[in-house]
């Protein structure tokens, strides 16, 4: 290999007159001082095709290297090979090299999104126009994909209201939310994460009955509509919230009632004040139906069937 690159010397043929000079003077490669100007070069790898073949032309041949390519549009000196390889580009080198083979290919989407993927709604915020429009349309997104699978509702929401009370919502927002809910034909499993409160709670006891789930030590709270806040608005602008409110005080009452299978009185009397529900007494209540915590499916597997239970006992059971 050579280690270094020889390049001639270059003199010119002078004429007598300086234009005829410009003209006619052409390189001319002296022989005998070839090698008498050399650049020293650090050693070459063996195995680099490309610039073995590059130092071997510059020893051999260097008016080809001084020349212009014949093509000003391609890479110098890549005309020295019939089928030049150009080098990958880095995302090719990290894809092709990529210590990890499982990595996304593409950025993740966003965790609702995730969850929309298997059919999960998950209300995690109280009930402002923002989350309302996403709810819904998620609800009727999912319709659309496949009207006969259920959807899975998850709630952590203080409703229309935050923890300290103040109203960051209308009424309204929980029942768009519902009546997009009774709308869809899909079964409707809602599951109570947190606290569910107001029309969060509503919400809960909606689902699809005998779909009706809780966590242990989930909350879930009734309570009536608060009047927004009023500030300098007029005495009879105050009264017609206050009768606003109270007509969706007596609607959540009914639709309450119709979902937890109580009687309205039952209802109207107990959210006088707030009324705390833990997942026993929301079960009582009616606002779900059973209790999820870990272990209850095997347990209620290895439970015996009622027939076993008679059989065991002696019982025989006489048809009609």
């Amino acid at each position: 290999m050579a280690s270094c690159l020889r390049l001639p010397i270059v003199t010119s043929v002078h004429t007598s007159s300086s234009s005829s000079l410009r003209r006619n003077s052409k390189p001319i490669y002296a022989a005998s001082h070839r090698c008498s100007v050399k650049i020293p070069m650090p050693p070459l790898n063996p195995k680099d095709s490309f610039l073995s073949k590059l130092a071997s032309l510059a020893a051999n041949s260097p008016e080809d290297l001084l020349s212009k390519p014949p093509r000003s549009d391609t890479l110098p000196y890549l005309d020295l090979f019939d089928s030049p390889k150009l080098m990958a580009t880095p995302a090719t080198v990290e894809r092709s090299v990529s210590y990890n083979e499982h990595r996304p290919r593409r950025p993740p989407p966003d965790l609702p999104s995730l969850l929309l993927n298997g059919r999960i709604v998950y209300i995690g915020m109280p009930l402002v126009p923002a989350v309302t429009e996403l709810v819904v349309a998620e609800l009727m997104y999912l319709q659309y994909m496949d009207p006969k699978e259920p959807i899975f509702i998850y709630i952590n929401s203080t409703g229309t209201t935050r923890d300290d009370g103040e109203t960051v919502g209308m009424e309204t927002e929980g029942f768009a939310i519902y009546d997009a809910m009774m709308q869809l034909k899909n079964e409707i499993h809602t599951v109570a994460v947190g606290a569910a409160i107001g029309q969060a709670c509503l919400l809960l006891a909606a689902g699809t009955k005998g779909k009706r789930f809780m966590m242990p030590h989930s909350k879930a709270m009734i309570q009536q509509p608060r009047v927004p806040s009023s500030g300098l608005m007029p005495a009879s602008d105050v009264l017609i919230r206050a009768k606003e409110v109270v007509f969706n005080r007596n609607t959540l009452v009914e639709l309450l009632a119709k979902h937890t299978e109580n009687p309205v009185e039952t209802v109207a009397n107990v959210m006088k004040r707030p009324f705390y529900m833990d997942s026993t007494k929301a079960k009582e209540f009616g606002v779900v139906d059973k209790i999820l915590w870990r272990g209850q499916e095997k347990i209620m597997g290895d439970a015996a069937s009622p027939d076993d239970w008679d059989r065991k006992a002696g019982i025989k059971v006489v048809e009609a």
